[in-house]
Parts: structure tokens; sequence; C-alpha cells
């Protein structure tokens, strides 16, 4: 890293060992599982800025890894290069044998990654079943010329997905609001209906980002529920940006900490939580108002 670079992020000269050490100890002793997100040297620039920097993790299969950090740590550009939004400048992503960093979103998709976002983005004049049929698109084997002729096959396939999302809405908890519009919910159904459609493409791996962000203590406590079920009864991998450490606490089995774009820290929960590269990033972080929260009636 540049003097220059060092300095417009925030790095002491004294700090290089010490980060470089952490990105190292993310580097596999032997090859990783099938089914792992494996990230390494993952560097992203934009105009000369640096907003991702050698960062690398592993989301073993079937676990829930969260990455935390202050804002501006790199998170959500993390996220995006993952889902397809943004191109790495260096590094690999790999997942299911493909290397990611070449992929666009669709054939990122196609893989099985799922990904919900920070801000709903449902469409909002869409009943609730119809967005959770947005996520069975990939699915769907029926061509336009069927579908718009409602063959006997495309209506079959049809009644199958339409099934099938009312299954994902039990098991999220939105089956009682799928004839609504999308935009008329509660915000707290909102974000479990994202957080359902993500589940109706049946992805291997689920990124959700900052998936209670807004919620009450309510809301917060039935989506750590849904997401905790996803992984143990559907074997999902997640990966989860959050800012709520309660929840990570109780969630993730490891935990990736981004500050100025380089990993700090990585591991079990606790022993992270105790880090002191953690504590002080956390500290020297500028105050943050929290979020207004929305109650279950207000949308």
């Amino acid at each position: 890293m540049s003097e220059a670079n060092r300095g417009a992020r925030g790095v002491a000269p004294s700090q290089e060992t010490e980060l470089s050490e952490a990105n190292r100890e993310a580097a596999p002793a032997q090859e990783a599982e099938p089914g792992a997100l494996v990230v390494r040297g993952l560097t992203v620039r934009f105009a000369g800025l640096t907003a991702l920097d050698d960062v690398g993790f592993t989301v073993a299969p079937g676990t829930v890894h969260a990455i935390i950090g202050p804002n501006g740590a790199g998170k959500s550009t993390c996220f995006n290069v993952l889902s397809g939004v943004y191109r790495a400048s260096e590094g690999s992503v790999r997942f299911g044998g493909a290397e990611l960093t070449s992929l666009p979103p669709h054939r990122i998709a196609a893989l099985g990654v799922a990904r919900t976002f920070q801000n709903i983005a449902l469409s909002r004049h869409q009943s609730a079943e119809d967005n959770l049929m947005l996520g069975r698109h990939r699915l769907t084997r029926a061509g336009f010329a069927s579908a718009g002729l409602r063959t006997p096959w495309a209506r079959r396939e049809d009644a199958r997905h339409r099934a099938r999302v009312r299954e994902i809405a039990r098991f999220v908890g939105v089956d009682d609001h799928l004839g609504a519009p999308a935009g008329t919910l509660p915000y707290g159904v909102q974000k479990r209906l994202e957080l359902a459609r993500a589940l109706a493409m049946e992805p291997r791996l689920l990124l959700l980002d900052e998936p209670v962000a807004g919620m009450n203590g309510g809301e917060r406590r039935r989506m750590a529920e849904v997401i905790a079920r996803a992984r143990a009864d559907l074997g999902l991998s997640i990966l989860l940006v959050e800012h709520d450490m309660g929840m990570v606490m109780r969630l993730a089995d490891e935990v990736t900490v981004l500050d100025f774009g380089r990993r700090i820290a990585g591991g079990e929960p606790e022993r992270v939580q105790r880090d002191p590269a953690v504590i002080r990033a956390y500290l020297g972080a500028a105050h943050e108002p929290a979020a207004p929260s929305h109650g279950e009636g207000n949308p």
C-alpha cells in the first residue's frame, strides 16, 4: 500500500504488519470443502481509492458467517462484488467450482447464490405472491410463448411454482399476506418477504445485507429465528452483513471484521469480540445515530 493511500485510509504505518498477518490468517491451510465460498486477496479500487484491500475469508458449507465493521469499512462493496454488481480489481471469489469475479449477476444467481438488500427492493404494486414468483424465474422452464398462451404444460408448471411459493411463505411467516400489494405491508413483513423471495430461488448460498436494519426488537427476534431455521432446516450457507452485534453473536459461526477496507480480524464470535484491533476499530468510529425502528403496523 502506498504512503498516500495509507494516509488517506487512516492506516498507521505500524499497523501494516498486523493487518497483513490478519489477512494471511484467512488463507486456508488446505483445500476448502466443496460448496464453500472462498474469497482470496479481494481488492476493489474506484478512481484510485481502495475500497477493499487484499480481503480474504471462507464461508464453510452449512454455516453462518458474518461480516462486521464500522460504516465505510467495505462491507457493502464486498457484497456487491460477490453478487456481480461490482468488478474486483484483483483477487478471487470461488463458489461451486466457479470463479465469480468474471460473472454477471444472473450467472452468479444461476449457481445458487441469492441476495437480499439493506433497502427493501420489492415490487411495491405487485402482490406479495407475485413478488415471490419473481424468485422462481430462473427455475421456470416454460418459454414466453408457452406462458403467454397458457398451455397445459405452462399452467402445470405455474401451479407447481405457486405451491412452492406458499410453502416458503409459511416458512418465513408471510403466508397471511400473499394477496396484498407488497408496498402496503408493514415494514417487518416486507423485510421477511424479501428474505422469502431470496429463498424462492432455492439457493445454496444466501447473502443477507443488514436483514434486521430498521426493525424493532420483536421484528429482529422473529427475523433471527427465520434465518436460524433457514440454516438448520434448509442446509443453507449464509453470509450476512449486520450491525446488530447481539444477533451476530447468536447466529454466526465465524466473523470477519473489516476496517478501512482491510480484514483486521476473524474467527469465532467470542474471540473476535475480545480482539484488541476490533475494539480499537469500534471505539475509534464516530458515533452514529441508530436507524429508526418501524413497528409491524407501520410501512
